[in-house]
């Protein structure tokens, strides 16, 4: 009898989990997603970050805005012993995407995302005969993470930023 086969089984058997796998993962600033294939999963950016952001996936650094936010100090980048960050580029290419469980949606009043908002990127502005939903202005944001944690329905997700084509 022969088993299907199952790429998932054979990355797990091979010990290293490929690039690819790392799509829907959030990389610290300055961290580039082609350097995770060099990437020796030592934990030394962890270690480093003082908000407690940077942890390891599967062995490679991620980012988890559950408990605070991105400060750009760059420890995690100085700490790095492989130099895998890369300063030039932008730090974090993530903007919020608030999602329809959003509660002024409901018609229940929170601005948590905005008081939180070092950059006053997130504005509810007034509406006529609704409630005031949140709007991002993307250029002010710097996709530090900050409206993630304090959002009590967790309607918030950071989300790599989608560059438009020129058609």
């Amino acid at each position: 009898m022969t088993m299907p086969f199952d790429a998932q089984r054979r990355r797990f058997l091979t010990g290293r989990p490929s690039r690819a796998d790392f799509s829907d993962t959030l990389l610290p600033p300055w961290l580039p997603a082609d350097a995770l294939d060099r990437c020796t999963g030592c934990g030394a950016c962890v270690d480093a970050c003082p908000t407690g952001i940077v942890e390891l996936a599967r062995e490679r650094p991620a980012l988890s805005f559950a408990a605070g936010e991105c400060t750009f100090c760059g420890a995690c980048a100085e700490a790095c012993p492989e130099n895998l960050f890369d300063r030039e580029r932008e730090a974090l290419p993530y903007r919020p995407q608030i999602g329809a469980h959003c509660l002024p949606r409901a018609g229940i009043d929170c601005q948590a995302c905005r008081d939180a908002c070092p950059q006053e990127a997130i504005r509810f502005p007034p509406r006529r005969g609704g409630p005031f939903l949140p709007q991002v202005t993307a250029s002010l944001c710097t996709g530090c993470g900050a409206c993630v944690a304090p959002c009590p329905v967790s309607a918030i997700a950071l989300a790599p930023v989608v560059e438009a084509c020129d058609a």
